[in-house]
């Protein structure tokens, strides 16, 4: 019976949601498409909560197994700890949390950009060595001038490039990319939730 009522609850919870966004002035429909909204938000906290305490018991196993790298591990689990503790009797809003966020997690997001960018220039180097072609040129000369119009430079400031290119690029060129990858996405969760909803995929029965 399972095969038929894990389907069957799927997709009339999908379709009384879609019918939810295409009627809003139906309160019947408006009032399941929110409730069922309220309920997978639930579960998505909950899927967060046991994913945090997948993380602690494979990190705690590895703690108590002295493998290597454990004292990374333990300082992971202080740091969640902590972070967790501060967020629930401070509250996120708090002095503590922005001190937190802007003495720890502001400074390594900013290195992790630093190495990003590092990375991006020896691919782009390495890319020439491989494919010397005109796309490989325009790939690099757009990394540069988007770097160089977008790092503060000591000593010069390059005319035209902070100012007209880079932002010309990001307008027109990558925004155009942006919005093709978007609606790609779109298209795709489309597809993947009508699949769903006509049974011919069942994530929900762990197939």
């Amino acid at each position: 019976m399972t095969r038929f009522i894990s389907p069957l609850i799927a997709i009339v919870a999908g379709l009384l949601v879609l019918l939810g966004y295409f009627l809003p002035n139906n309160d019947l429909l408006g009032g399941l498409r929110a409730k069922f909204i309220e309920w997978a938000v639930i579960l998505a906290a909950a899927a967060l909560l046991v994913g945090i305490l997948n993380l602690l018991t494979v990190h705690i196993k590895k703690i108590s197994a002295k493998e290597k790298g454990s004292f990374y591990s333990l300082l992971l689990i202080i740091s969640l700890l902590f972070t967790l503790f501060v967020g629930l009797f401070a509250g996120t809003d708090s002095s503590a949390m922005q001190d937190l966020f802007n003495a720890v997690i502001l400074p390594v997001e900013s290195s992790l950009l630093a190495i990003m960018v590092v990375t991006l220039i020896y691919a782009g180097i390495r890319l020439l060595r491989y494919r010397n072609d005109l796309m490989a040129f325009v790939f690099l000369i757009t990394v540069l001038v988007i770097m160089l119009g977008a790092a503060p430079l000591p000593f010069v400031e390059l005319p035209l490039v902070g100012s007209v290119i880079r932002p010309f690029i990001i307008s027109v060129f990558s925004t155009s990319g942006a919005r093709g990858i978007l609606l790609g996405v779109a298209l795709g969760t489309l597809l993947t939730g009508l699949r769903v909803l006509v049974g011919t995929d069942r994530p929900y029965g762990g197939k």
